[in-house]
């Protein structure tokens, strides 16, 4: 595998780090910034806004540059937007800081998922396009747990400053090993846009968004519902985020395999485990044990979701995959900041923090349906999804 690989795997990894790592220190950056938890956890909103809006129109954007100029460009501009996290004298700066470093975040894994297939045969795309991936599992699995560590000993800034370094790495890395020959990218974005039509390719879309609203309604107040509620410290919410963090990668690597047996059956089955599991932590989220063990089979369901949600996409999407690659990049983001909210309503409208994963349970439920209505759909069209 090309040396270029694994700087498109450390620019993931750094990209997923700081998207994830507020999840984690939301108390302390609530206590700093003299705000509520809900309000904290717009800071989760705000940035999975910005992906969702910011990255079709950072693709149109890049669209005329080569994608090694495209792909340094928007490492900047993450560099830029974790400096100014690092340094937020208040709330607002701080939300602006976090919608700047959303910016690149759907297009880097959009140009750099194509670019990373281009670097190798034929027959190895698939996995140069994986480990190219695995950077964002090892956020979850080690960035979030560790940069959450730095952020409770050294305060909530520390974190943001480790992956402006990270960055740094990364676009010296960019510059220096990827392909300089490139040829002008010529696209026709009418044809590819054209190509965005079929109800099933939308329910798909959908189908995304309510699955990452099902993950965020929880996973945004995690750290909040673990010191509140189940009343662990500090120090054991890091051990739980490396614990969440494994389930995610053990449910990926079986998605996948899943996927590739039927398709429609494991999103339909990865939705129910995540509804019923969701509702089994708003109870067991009084016992330390009974909520690891819980979490951690909420985050192995949730993640097997990630490569059937893609490849379906994919397939009704494919006449213009480029495109809605990004686009499926925006709904899942679309879907964190919905969680966000809707756990943040919970919490507003007076529930316990104990009843915010039943808001999880709720959009998955909602996630299965529109998995339900999506091969429903392509089945009278003859579509090839439909006997999956």
């Amino acid at each position: 595998m090309p040396l270029a690989l694994l700087v498109l795997a450390l620019s993931s990894f750094a990209i997923g780090t700081t998207e994830f790592v507020i999840m984690g220190l939301l108390p302390e950056v609530a206590s700093d910034l003299s705000v509520t938890i809900p309000q904290a956890g717009w800071l989760v909103t705000g940035y999975a806004l910005a992906v969702a809006i910011g990255a079709p129109i950072m693709a149109v954007s890049t669209a005329h540059l080569r994608r090694r100029s495209a792909l340094i460009m928007l490492m900047g501009f993450f560099i830029l937007g974790n400096l100014l996290c690092a340094i937020a004298p208040g709330y607002w700066v701080l939300m602006i800081a976090r919608v700047v470093t959303a910016l690149c975040h759907g297009a880097f894994f959009g140009i750099g998922s194509v670019v990373a297939a281009s670097l190798v045969a034929d027959d190895r795309k698939a996995r140069a396009v994986a480990l190219m991936f695995t950077g964002l599992t090892l956020a979850n699995v080690l960035g979030v747990p560790l940069g959450t560590a730095f952020g409770q000993a050294f305060g909530w800034r520390a974190p943001f400053w480790i992956v402006s370094l990270l960055g740094v790495a990364s676009i010296i890395g960019l510059i220096a090993v990827l392909p300089k020959g490139e040829e002008v990218r010529q696209g026709n974005l009418g044809r590819e846009i054209s190509a965005l039509r079929g109800t099933g390719l939308w329910l798909s879309l959908l189908t995304t968004v309510f699955f990452s609203a099902a993950m965020f309604a929880l996973f945004t107040y995690i750290a909040p519902m673990l010191r509140d509620v189940t009343g662990v410290s500090p120090k054991t919410v890091t051990w739980t985020l490396l614990s969440i963090g494994v389930g995610l990668t053990i449910g990926n690597l079986i998605g996948g395999k899943l996927a590739d047996w039927r398709l429609g059956t494991t999103l339909a089955g990865v939705f129910i485990a995540i509804a019923v599991t969701s509702a089994i932590f708003s109870i067991t989220i009084h016992s330390f044990i009974g909520a690891e063990l819980t979490l951690f089979l909420w985050a192995a369901a949730a993640f097997a979701a990630v490569p059937a949600l893609q490849i379906s996409v994919v397939s009704f999407g494919k006449d213009a995959p480029n495109l809605v690659s990004t686009i499926n990049i925006g709904a899942f983001n679309t879907g964190n900041a919905l969680g966000a909210w809707v756990g943040g309503v919970v919490i507003d409208q007076g529930f316990s923090l104990s009843q915010v994963p039943l808001a999880g349970s709720a959009m998955a439920v909602l996630g299965l349906i529109t998995v339900l209505l999506t091969f429903a759909a392509a089945r009278p069209k003859g579509e090839a999804l439909a006997s999956s």
